[in-house]
């Protein structure tokens, strides 16, 4: 199952609004052969370890691992409980079930009233955490929201001038072009677009670009365009985003916007580049705008998650002490 979940990481960025779904194929006589999702409309992991499995010679008597309970319905391709009973395999290791509600139990059902043997579970925990942005997206029919951050270490984000250009370095600049190709959305609140005129793209990592997403209205001939242009509750925005098939979105700023997400508790992940820098007093602009906690007793409080230096910046990702 560790094979699987490594697997799926190798194909995050390319399979949405599909899950990110890895399996391995173990024959009688103890080879293994790996699969995982391809982009949408062709084959699920559990296919691809099959092919690869029946072109070595035949997966009968074989045990499947796959980090996702399998499809059983027929969609842009077909049901791989389908392919799993034709194939011959007898054992089925599974993950997780799967929340979407055309799966939700009745693949593993379907694979046990064929005469498959089928454990659910092993990796549970893994697999949610990998998947987490897709679980969300089919319980709540909204996306994940990572909210990305880059400060100095004494918490600004630009100069009172209004200069931000370069905080941290390429490394890190890369990571968060990482984190856009993961995302199917990134959001921005139009003033950013007037005050700084971002392109929003993928160009320091593999992956295609995000839809952009433009809180207000985008002046004519900003580099955002061709975006999205939302207004409304930030819950609608959402609401909205998941009906679109967005399974992650982005949040990049301003700090007005990445305040507004943060106070109504909509932020799922958050990743806090920090620059070993220092603006050195109390007028350059900070993480977030807008009221904050009245009292020590009303501080938010998260869990960081990890820690990694990338070149002279730290990495922290964080996450809301709620979720368990």
């Amino acid at each position: 199952m560790a094979e699987a979940v490594a697997a799926a990481a190798t194909v995050r960025v390319r399979t949405s609004p599909n899950p990110w779904v890895g399996a391995v194929l173990v024959t009688p006589d103890g080879a293994s052969f790996t699969g995982a999702t391809e982009p949408p409309g062709r084959r699920h992991a559990e296919i691809v370890a099959i092919d690869a499995a029946g072109e070595a010679g035949g997966t009968l008597g074989a045990t499947l691992y796959a980090t996702l309970e399998p499809c059983c319905h027929q969609g842009r391709t077909g049901a791989c409980t389908d392919a799993i009973v034709r194939a011959g395999i007898t054992r089925v290791v599974v993950g997780m079930e799967d929340p979407d509600p055309h799966v939700a139990g009745e693949g593993v059902a379907q694979l046990r009233a064929a005469g498959v043997s089928v454990e659910v579970g092993l990796g549970d925990s893994a697999v949610r955490g990998q998947l987490a942005p897709y679980i969300k997206h089919r319980m709540t029919g909204r996306p994940w929201v990572v909210l990305k951050l880059a400060a100095s270490l004494d918490g600004r984000t630009a100069a009172p001038d209004g200069s931000s250009a370069w905080i941290t370095g390429p490394e890190a600049r890369s990571d968060a072009h990482r984190l856009r190709a993961e995302s199917d959305a990134v959001i921005v609140g139009a003033g950013t677009v007037r005050a700084d005129d971002p392109s929003l793209t993928v160009r320091d990592a593999q992956g295609d670009d995000p839809l952009r997403v433009v809180l207000g209205t985008a002046p004519p001939g900003a580099k955002v365009h061709p975006c999205v242009e939302l207004d409304g509750p930030l819950e609608d925005v959402l609401d909205e985003l998941g009906r679109r098939g967005v399974v992650q979105a982005m949040v990049e700023g301003g700090a007005t916007v990445a305040g507004e997400f943060h106070r109504r508790g909509l932020v799922d992940r958050y990743v806090l580049y920090l620059a070993p820098a220092l603006f050195g007093g109390d007028d350059a602009r900070p993480l977030m705008q807008g009221a904050g906690a009245a009292t020590i007793d009303d501080i938010w409080r998260g869990r960081i998650t990890s820690v990694d230096r990338l070149g002279d910046d730290l990495r922290i990702e964080l996450e809301p002490c709620s979720r368990e």
